[in-house]
Protein backbone atom coordinates (compact mmCIF):
# COMPACT_ATOMS: atom_id res chain seq x y z
CA UNK A 1 0.00 0.00 0.00
CA UNK A 2 1.24 3.44 -0.66
CA UNK A 3 1.82 5.72 2.03
CA UNK A 4 -0.16 8.45 2.69
CA UNK A 5 2.85 10.78 3.52
CA UNK A 6 6.07 11.81 1.67
CA UNK A 7 8.98 13.69 3.11
CA UNK A 8 10.84 16.92 2.02
CA UNK A 9 14.25 18.01 3.68
CA UNK A 10 14.95 21.99 4.05
CA UNK A 11 16.40 24.02 6.46
CA UNK A 12 14.94 25.03 9.76
CA UNK A 13 15.32 28.79 8.25
CA UNK A 14 13.51 28.17 5.07
CA UNK A 15 10.90 26.14 6.87
CA UNK A 16 10.15 29.13 9.78
CA UNK A 17 10.63 31.41 6.66
CA UNK A 18 7.38 29.69 4.82
CA UNK A 19 5.49 29.53 8.10
CA UNK A 20 5.65 33.53 8.12
CA UNK A 21 4.18 33.25 4.24
CA UNK A 22 2.08 30.32 4.99
CA UNK A 23 3.09 28.00 1.88
CA UNK A 24 6.41 26.63 1.52
CA UNK A 25 8.53 27.49 -1.78
CA UNK A 26 12.48 26.20 -1.71
CA UNK A 27 15.15 28.11 -2.90
CA UNK A 28 15.25 25.49 -6.23
CA UNK A 29 11.78 25.61 -7.19
CA UNK A 30 11.89 28.32 -9.83
CA UNK A 31 14.75 26.33 -10.92
CA UNK A 32 13.11 23.20 -11.23
CA UNK A 33 9.55 24.01 -11.06
CA UNK A 34 8.48 21.61 -8.90
CA UNK A 35 9.61 20.43 -4.93
CA UNK A 36 11.41 17.61 -4.84
CA UNK A 37 10.07 14.70 -2.13
CA UNK A 38 10.33 11.73 -1.07
CA UNK A 39 9.22 8.81 0.49
CA UNK A 40 10.63 7.69 3.65
CA UNK A 41 12.89 4.72 2.49
CA UNK A 42 14.64 7.39 0.26
CA UNK A 43 15.48 9.99 2.35
CA UNK A 44 18.87 8.61 3.69
CA UNK A 45 19.95 8.71 0.19
CA UNK A 46 18.68 12.26 -0.67
CA UNK A 47 20.39 13.27 2.68
CA UNK A 48 23.59 11.24 1.42
CA UNK A 49 23.65 12.56 -2.20
CA UNK A 50 22.32 16.15 -1.67
CA UNK A 51 23.09 17.81 2.20
CA UNK A 52 26.12 15.93 3.00
CA UNK A 53 27.71 17.98 6.19
CA UNK A 54 25.07 20.91 5.90
CA UNK A 55 23.33 21.39 9.39
CA UNK A 56 20.44 23.19 10.69
CA UNK A 57 18.01 20.86 8.14
CA UNK A 58 14.77 19.37 9.13
CA UNK A 59 12.46 16.41 7.71
CA UNK A 60 8.86 17.73 6.58
CA UNK A 61 6.32 15.06 7.04
CA UNK A 62 3.96 15.84 4.37
CA UNK A 63 0.54 14.58 4.36
CA UNK A 64 -0.36 13.95 0.53
CA UNK A 65 -4.35 14.11 1.15
CA UNK A 66 -3.93 17.87 2.73
CA UNK A 67 -1.28 19.11 -0.44
CA UNK A 68 -3.95 21.68 -2.38
CA UNK A 69 -1.11 21.06 -5.83
CA UNK A 70 -1.01 18.30 -7.98
CA UNK A 71 1.65 15.16 -6.61
CA UNK A 72 3.38 13.51 -9.42
CA UNK A 73 5.68 10.42 -8.61
CA UNK A 74 7.95 10.50 -11.42
CA UNK A 75 11.27 8.65 -12.68
CA UNK A 76 14.49 10.11 -11.33
CA UNK A 77 16.36 8.80 -14.65
CA UNK A 78 19.66 8.19 -13.01
CA UNK A 79 18.42 6.33 -10.03
CA UNK A 80 15.52 4.45 -11.97
CA UNK A 81 13.61 5.45 -8.97
CA UNK A 82 9.93 7.23 -8.53
CA UNK A 83 10.27 10.46 -6.80
CA UNK A 84 7.36 12.48 -5.45
CA UNK A 85 7.43 15.71 -6.81
CA UNK A 86 4.38 18.62 -5.93
CA UNK A 87 3.91 21.22 -8.61
CA UNK A 88 3.14 24.76 -6.46
CA UNK A 89 3.79 25.86 -3.12
CA UNK A 90 3.44 23.65 -0.58
CA UNK A 91 0.37 24.89 1.65
CA UNK A 92 1.62 24.58 5.36
CA UNK A 93 -1.25 22.72 6.85
CA UNK A 94 -0.13 19.93 5.26
CA UNK A 95 3.04 19.18 7.11
CA UNK A 96 1.85 17.07 9.74
CA UNK A 97 5.07 16.80 11.67
CA UNK A 98 8.68 18.42 11.50
CA UNK A 99 11.50 16.27 12.15
CA UNK A 100 15.28 17.98 13.04
CA UNK A 101 17.70 16.03 11.02
CA UNK A 102 21.09 17.57 12.81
Amino acid sequence: MESEYIYHVTTLQEWEAAKLKNEYTPVAYEQDGFIHCSVEKQISGVLERFYKGQTGLVKLKIEKEKVQRPVLFELAEDLDELFPHIYGPLNIDSVVEVITIN
